[in-house]
């Protein structure tokens, strides 16, 4: 029943813009029938990221061009971001909303995806006290994974300075572990899957253990891409949609297109898949405030934007 409504779904996307095209000459920023609006996303090579995978993988849009544009950290690519030189980009949450508030236009439209958090530890770790005096790592400072350590070791009843944070970029962090340099770490897939499927590395939580309805990567776009190119911006959305729904299948034709952008081992990717959703892409009022308050709490910003100063749901909620 799921992939006969994903494949309905996306054949119905498709239809519905070729009939419209079978009617209305090309528009472009150009002004020439043949040239259309190239946009740029950004990305790292992420399981979380999967939906633009599969959006630049069933091309065949009417009004643009997509251009995934990989990224090798996330301080990269928010400076591409923040600049322009990108129009949006699949990015931690946090550090989205940093940049809202130094002044940066930027506006949330959508999830990358659900879940797939996950506290991996070294196999000796039974307990979050057995963490102690230990090093964990985290991508960023600036992350969802710093407030779901946070809360975890609240939870846990230890401080947040009972284990010494170290940032490490996601790629080093299985070898890390292994190594032993690191106890753990908490990081988007599909590195935590890395360690576990090599036997290095084990689940001692699971982000939804931590903090239910957590949120982590989301699609972001230049405010000004929005305002000043609507159609083009809501067409990109609605092929993101849909694209989401083809994820959550996560059959061999997702595999094959997603292994175009993430190398790894397939049953590395099967492992991640059980772990993230991509068919709930809503960015929620109140989990969005929980999130804020963490970051208030935490000391690590000051006057994080409001939901209704950062999140635009308006293309989501007309491609749905």
């Amino acid at each position: 029943m799921k992939k006969s409504f994903t494949l309905l779904l996306t054949l119905l996307l498709v239809s519905a813009l070729v009939l419209t095209a079978c009617g209305t000459e090309n528009s472009s920023s150009s002004g020439s029938d043949d040239e259309k609006r190239v946009v740029k996303i950004g990305y790292l090579p992420i399981t979380h990221a999967v939906p633009l995978y599969i959006e630049k993988e069933l091309e065949d849009y009417k009004n643009f061009e997509l251009e995934l544009v990989k990224f090798g950290s996330w301080p990269e690519l928010m400076d591409a971001l923040n600049t322009g030189r990108i129009d949006g980009a699949s990015v931690l949450v946090t550090l989205a909303m940093r940049a809202k508030e130094q002044g940066i236009d930027l506006k949330a439209v959508a999830l990358g995806h659900r879940d797939g958090n996950v506290f991996v530890t070294d196999p000796s770790i039974d307990t979050a006290q057995d963490l102690k005096g230990k090093n964990f790592a985290i991508p960023h400072k600036f992350s969802t994974h710093n407030v779901l350590l946070y809360q975890m070791l609240q939870q846990n009843q230890m401080a947040y300075e009972d284990v010494n944070v170290i940032e490490l970029p996601p790629a080093e962090m299985p070898a890390a572990l292994a190594e032993g340099r690191i106890a753990g770490y908490v990081v988007a897939e599909p590195f935590g899957a890395i360690s576990v499927s090599l036997e290095k590395g084990k689940v001692l939580y699971q982000d939804q253990d931590v903090w239910e309805n957590s949120i982590d990567c989301t699609l972001v776009l230049r405010n000004d891409f929005i305002q000043n190119e609507k159609e083009v911006a809501q067409e990109f959305v609605n092929y993101y949609v849909a694209a989401g729904e083809v994820a959550e299948a996560k059959d061999e034709h997702t595999h094959e297109m997603s292994s175009k952008y993430m190398n790894v081992e397939e049953e590395v990717l099967d492992l991640s898949f059980e772990w993230i959703a991509y068919d709930d892409l809503v960015i929620r009022e109140d989990e969005y405030e929980a999130l804020r308050a963490s970051l208030i709490e935490m000391g690590l910003m000051d006057n994080p934007p409001s939901y209704t100063d950062f999140v635009d749901h308006s293309l989501l909620d007309e491609a749905m």
